[in-house]
C-alpha cells in the first residue's frame, strides 16, 4: 500500500502499527533494528528491517524517545523521567525527573549529541499553550542541566553536519530554532531558523542528512520536507497521514528513510480518510543516506 506524489516518488506503508502518537524512530546498527515508540500507548517498538519481525514492551509511563546507551541497552524519556532500559534481560532503571513535583508535564523528545550527552525537551501534556517546557542536557556524568526554557512544546532535536548547530522546534509555535553548539555541548543563543506557515502546518521530528540537509516531518500537512543548511526548501514528499512525526535514515547503508505518525487527535471521520493513520512509513529517498545516531555516553 502506497500513496503516489505529484512527482512520481511513493511512500510505502511499512508497518501497519496504528500507533495512538509514533514518535522517536531510531536506527540501531548494533542491534540491527528500528526502534520507535508510540507515546500514548507507553510502549517501545524494535522492528528487524530484514524479516519484518516486530518486539514491543509496555513501559510503567508513555514514553517520548529512546537513545542508545554506548555501555549496552538503551536510555528512554518516561513521563515522569530518564531510565536505563535493558530488554533482555528486562530491566529499567530510573536516573533523574527533571520535573518530580510537575505531573502534567512529561518528555517529548531528544538525541544524543556528539559529545555522549542527551538533548531532550518537555511539554505541558495537559495545556500546550503554557510555556512550561524545557530544553536538558543529560552530560555523561548523569548531572542534567536545564539550558533553555519557555517552549510550549519540545520537538526533533537534531545537529548539523559540522556538528556545530543544534535544530530544535517549538511545534506549538510551528518555528525551529537553531543554537551554536560546542564541543562540550554548551549551546549559544537561540535564534529562529524557520517559521512554518499555516499551509505547512507544525514542525515536529527532524533529521540531518549526509549532505547536511535538514529533514522536518509536518505535522497537520501530512507531508515530509528537505532544506538546505539556509532553510531553503529542496524536496517535499507527500505522505497518506496528516500526523507525520518524526524521520530518520534506517538500514545498514542508513540508505531507508522512515517515518512515523499519528492517529491522535483525529476524528472517527478523518480516521475513515486515513485509515493508515499512526502507521511506519518508508519514503522514496532518491539516493540521499543519513547519519549514525550517537549514542549516550554516561
Amino acid at each position: 500500500m502506497g500513496a503516489m506524489n505529484g512527482d512520481g516518488t511513493e511512500a510505502r506503508l511499512l508497518l501497519g502499527v496504528q500507533a495512538t502518537l509514533g514518535e522517536g524512530p531510531l536506527w540501531s546498527a548494533r542491534d540491527r533494528r528500528l526502534y520507535f515508540v508510540d507515546i500514548r500507548a507507553a510502549t517501545l517498538y524494535a522492528l528487524s528491517l530484514d524479516s519484518g519481525a516486530l518486539d514491543s514492551w509496555l513501559l510503567p509511563a508513555p514514553v517520548g524517545w529512546v537513545v542508545e546507551r554506548a555501555a549496552g541497552g538503551l536510555v528512554v524519556g518516561l513521563q515522569d523521567g530518564i531510565a536505563e532500559l535493558q530488554t533482555n534481560p528486562w530491566q529499567l532503571r530510573r536516573r533523574v525527573n527533571p520535573h518530580p513535583d510537575q505531573p502534567a508535564m512529561r518528555l517529548n523528545d531528544a538525541k544524543a549529541g556528539p559529545g555522549g550527552q542527551i538533548f531532550a525537551g518537555s511539554m505541558n501534556d495537559r495545556d500546550t499553550r503554557r510555556p512550561d517546557g524545557c530544553l536538558y542536557r543529560l552530560d555523561t556524568d548523569g548531572s542534567l542541566h536545564t539550558v533553555d526554557r519557555g517552549y510550549r512544546i519540545c520537538n526533533g532535536p537534531a545537529i548539523s553536519l559540522d556538528q556545530r548547530t543544534l535544530y530544535h522546534t517549538d511545534t506549538a509555535l510551528a518555528t525551529i530554532y537553531a543554537y551554536p553548539l560546542a564541543a562540550d555541548g554548551t549551546l549559544g543563543a537561540r535564534r529562529e531558523w524557520k517559521r512554518f506557515n499555516q499551509q505547512e502546518g507544525f514542525p515536529d521530528g527532524m533529521t540531518v542528512d549526509a549532505e547536511g540537509a535538514l529533514w522536518v516531518a509536518h505535522w497537520g500537512a501530512g507531508c515530509v520536507s528537505r532544506f538546505d543548511a539556509d532553510g531553503r526548501l529542496l524536496r517535499r514528499i507527500a505522505l497518506p497521514v496528516s500526523q507525520p512525526t518524526s524521520i530518520t535514515f534506517a538500514g545498514p547503508g542508513l540508505d531507508r528513510l522512515i517515518v512515523t505518525s499519528a492517529r491522535d487527535g483525529l476524528s472517527a471521520a478523518q480516521l475513515e480518510n486515513e485509515p493508515l493513520a499512526g502507521g511506519l512509513f518508508e519514503l522514496d529517498n532518491q539516493g540521499v543516506r543519513g547519519l549514525p545516531a550517537w549514542q549516550y555516553g554516561g
